[in-house]
């Protein structure tokens, strides 16, 4: 990975692109939330559903084009590729960190 993401998130990245379900999970803190497509998944059980059914199940891997600092947030924007209708398609992952983890994600 060429960008210097923060810690939690290049874990996360770098998982992802193993397609490893649970080095994805293990970026996330116990009571993390994620939000993607309107649906809040709140900790890791729900969590790890939703990185098999929307990630694993469809190949889909996140490849990380640029970032920024808004705030808490940090923004990282790029392609994610795989086995699903109009791929690749460009995302915005908002990111919230604590204590060395994802808090929360919501996908744009």
């Amino acid at each position: 990975m060429s960008l210097e993401l923060p810690a939690p998130i290049a874990a996360y990245v770098t998982a992802n692109a193993r397609l490893d379900a649970e080095g994805m999970l293990s970026a996330f803190a116990a009571d993390a939330i994620v939000v993607d497509e309107q649906e809040r998944r709140v900790g890791k059980a729900e969590i790890l559903a939703w990185i098999q059914s929307a990630t694993i199940a469809n190949r889909a891997v996140f490849t990380p084009d640029a970032w920024r600092h808004e705030g808490r947030v940090v923004v990282v924007e790029g392609p994610t590729s795989g086995d699903f209708p109009g791929s690749p398609i460009h995302f915005t992952f908002c990111f919230t960190l604590q204590d060395g983890a994802i808090a929360t994600l919501e996908i744009a």
